[in-house]
């Protein structure tokens, strides 16, 4: 695949092109002038292929909220966590660890942790790739057509791992014509970006496109232990494609990207003063002293061919196949936030790869009545890793790592292990029109997962390194050099269910429709790679699957001759099965934490959705959004350690990363200005409080929030120039977007929160041609 250094050279390079082909094709504006017309006086149509082919977002029976490249350009939409301001019960966040791990929910449902061998409750997809991992998954926005956000599962068009719904990434067709843009930026914390993109016909029917972008900005915070920045961000990342049109019944894309974040480690921020040495908490939340280091790698690379041949009018026949692979390295996340090892995750580094190839066939119908998909879907994909964890060493002084007493409260703990899953999948999804106006839409999935797990986890006593991941620092006699193995197995479970759906639309009038749906999803079960045996023998069982069942009524409407759009939705979920992962102190010799996976039994989530679209006068329009939730676990079992017992405790937990509200409102006022036009947009967005665990944590779990955005964008005429200056978070606001809590003197009262961005400012200059 592209190293670093060519993806580099190429941006350069593309840079000088674009240049250069600004002036010859200045004339080739015709279709981006109309783009930049500004008697827009009607809220515009949206086209989404929510249902894996295009129709109108107005008549698609589910709650999706689309977003066009035009709509995050002029917002400033720095990458797909953005889209949590203006999207009803989204949380689309950068999980702990890394600035390119991503966190995601969707009505309450997800999944945080993005430890190898979990999968996630929300499905991300590239231009219809599936993309198995959280690791590199929080994109930067260019090279886009649009992102659409399904809400509610998806188990039948998307199957496995989409219950809480879905994100698509759906990447620009390359066209004919000769085409490109360069886009600079500059900020606060001295971020400098630059974004380029060209199109190059280079026969009939042929054309090669090419993307590069690379993201740099200084870190918003200090290691103090280190000198290192934290909250940094070096991203490069590239895209190229080839495009064959040989006729208008045939099309086929080869498309190749990858990847690199070498931003720095996150440790996040402690929150509580330390009780064995008194050390006071630091005042800058993006600061840290942790002792760990700063190291981190990400890189992720795929290749997809996507085939497309027009059988007839009414029958397309469609080929997806993709391979993607990926891998981290570095520090993992200073847990205690300090300089001594009380409790440092991956301190001596972490191994982590995973690779997916998948194929997928459909057959697309547009028949006068009769449309749908039907299709068979495969995928196999392998997940691994290792890290070490050092556990109660800061208070043993370095002459005490030999066999003596105090070597028992010094270790290093490996967690290790693999999972291999072959998926198996069989859909359908048929909408006829019994009526001009009455629609129903059936469909359902077969599914089945096939996965083998090994698992690997053993105490190293009074070392600081595992043999897997670091050689032992101090080497120790018989028998303190024979590890206490915690866990060891291989084991294989397979997971098969049926996902049916059902929805029924009428349309009320031309411009009103209404409509109620049923959806099952489901997320298959797996093996906890943190489990220990010795604590919790069930570990080597594994964990069940989760299912979803929602049932959803919506109304989509025009209204004032198309100059009020509004989309609502209620909806009630049963879900049962919910995977939790819970980790407390162990409560024997030697210490540890103890890692359990749980399926907590059943909860219901009940909420609403209203998205709105107003446009007063062609230079006057008003987007508002709002959410709702309310998440209560019915049945929640989990062993408690101390009596050896399986309690419920449903009445103590709640469901974490679930505003109960949030809302946001997009103001757009454009007006004629100096050849051009000028648009401001300012923007709110609310957030009601949230907890970051099933446990309420009063330290580390967030309130209420809203945040203030600002951006004022002048577009030429021609469309072919573009300068904008953004503001986001402009009142400063700090806000958590995770934490860990490991309440014990041992590990020196481990509480620490992860924030979001402060207030950051850019200035953004594009070229077209």
């Amino acid at each position: 695949m592209i190293n670093r250094s060519m993806m580099r050279r190429a941006l350069l390079a593309g840079t000088a092109l674009c240049a250069m082909g600004g002036v010859a094709q200045a004339q080739t504006q015709d279709s981006q002038v109309a783009a930049a017309d500004t008697a827009v006086t009607q809220v515009e149509d949206v086209v989404v292929t929510a249902r894996r082919r295009e129709e109108s977002l107005q008549d698609v029976p589910i709650s999706v909220t689309a977003f066009s490249a035009e709509k995050l350009d002029v917002r400033g939409a720095p990458d797909i966590t953005a889209l949590q301001r203006s999207t009803p019960n989204l949380t689309l966040q950068v999980s702990r660890g890394t600035n390119s791990t991503l966190t995601a929910f969707i009505r309450g449902i997800g999944q945080q942790d993005p430890l190898w061998g979990f999968e996630p409750g929300v499905g991300l997809y590239v231009d219809d790739v599936y993309l198995a991992r959280p690791q590199g998954a929080v994109l930067d926005i260019f090279d886009i057509e649009r992102i659409e956000v399904l809400r509610g599962p998806q188990g039948t068009l998307y199957g496995r791992n989409t219950i809480g719904g879905a994100v698509k990434y759906v990447t620009k067709r390359l066209g004919d014509d000769y085409s490109g843009k360069l886009r600079a930026e500059l900020g606060n914390y001295n971020e400098r970006n630059l974004v380029g993109s060209v199109v190059l016909p280079v026969a009939d029917g042929v054309a090669i496109g090419g993307a590069l972008a690379w993201y740099n900005r200084d870190g918003y915070g200090k290691n103090f232990t280190t000198g290192a920045e934290t909250n940094n961000k070096d991203v490069l990342a590239g895209r190229i494609s080839v495009e064959l049109t040989p006729s208008d019944k045939l099309f086929v894309r080869l498309a190749l990207d990858r990847t690199e974040d070498r931003s720095n480690a996150n440790h996040g921020h402690r929150e509580v003063r330390e009780p064995n040495t008194n050390t006071a908490v630091l005042p800058g939340v993006y600061d840290t002293l942790a002792g760990i280091g700063d190291d981190n790698k990400v890189m992720t690379q795929g290749a997809s061919l996507t085939g497309e041949w027009s059988v007839s009018d009414v029958v397309t026949l469609k080929s997806i196949t993709a391979w993607r692979e990926g891998a981290s390295s570095g520090k993992g996340i200073d847990f205690d936030g300090l300089a001594q090892p009380f409790l440092d995750i991956g301190g001596n580094g972490k191994i982590y790869k995973d690779r997916q190839f998948s194929q997928e066939f459909q057959a697309q119908i547009e028949a006068d009545r009769l449309q749908g998909v039907v299709g068979v879907y495969f995928m196999d994909a392998r997940a691994s890793g290792a890290f070490d964890t050092i556990l109660g060493r800061g208070l043993v002084p370095e002459a005490a790592l030999v066999p003596s007493p105090s070597a028992a409260t010094a270790l290093t703990q490996l967690t290790s292990g693999s999972v291999d899953t072959e998926s198996y999948a069989v859909f359908g999804d048929l909408n006829y029109d019994l009526s001009d106006r009455l629609k129903v839409s059936l469909g359902a999935r077969w599914t089945r997962d096939e996965k083998a797990g090994t698992v690997f986890k053993a105490n190293y006593l009074g070392t600081l390194g595992s043999p897997l991941v670091k050689p032992y620092v101090t080497p120790l006699p018989f028998p303190f050099n024979v590890p206490q193995i915690l866990t060891n197995y291989a084991n294989r479970k397979t997971f098969e269910e049926f996902t049916p759906r059902l929805s029924v639309s009428y349309e009320l009038n031309d411009d009103v429709n209404v409509y109620a749906a049923y959806g099952r999803g489901f997320k298959s079960g797996g093996f906890d790679m943190r489990g220990d045996a010795t604590a919790t023998p069930g570990t080597k069982n594994g964990y069940d699957s989760e299912i979803v069942n929602s049932y959803e009524i919506g109304l989509k409407g025009d209204f004032l001759d198309r100059r009020l759009r509004a989309n609502a939705a209620i909806f009630n979920t049963d879900y049962k099965g919910q995977q939790v992962t819970t980790q407390v102190p162990k409560l024997t010799p030697p210490p540890g934490v103890v890692s359990f996976v749980d399926n907590v039994g059943s909860s219901r989530i009940r909420g609403a959705e209203v998205e709105a679209s107003a446009v007063f006068s062609k230079d006057l329009s008003l987007d508002l959004t709002f959410g709702y939730i309310d998440a209560k676990f019915e049945k929640f079992p989990v062993f408690d350690l101390a009596t050896g017992k399986t309690v419920d405790v449903a009445s103590t937990r709640r469901f974490q990363n679930t505003p109960k509200y949030n809302a946001s409102a997009t103001l757009n006022w454009r007006t004629d200005l100096a050849g051009g036009q000028l648009a401001i947009l300012p923007a709110l967005s609310y957030r009601s409080s949230v907890h970051l665990f099933e446990t309420p944590i009063p330290s580390i779990d967030q309130k209420g929030f809203t945040l203030a955005d600002l951006s004022v964008v002048w577009t030429s005429a021609d469309a072919s120039w573009r300068i904008g200056a953004h503001g986001r978070n402009l009142t400063n606001e700090r806000y958590r977007t995770g934490g860990y809590n490991f309440p014990s003197n041992q590990f020196a009262q481990s509480v620490i929160g992860f924030y979001g961005p402060p207030r950051t400012f850019k200035v953004a200059v594009e070229r077209r041609f």
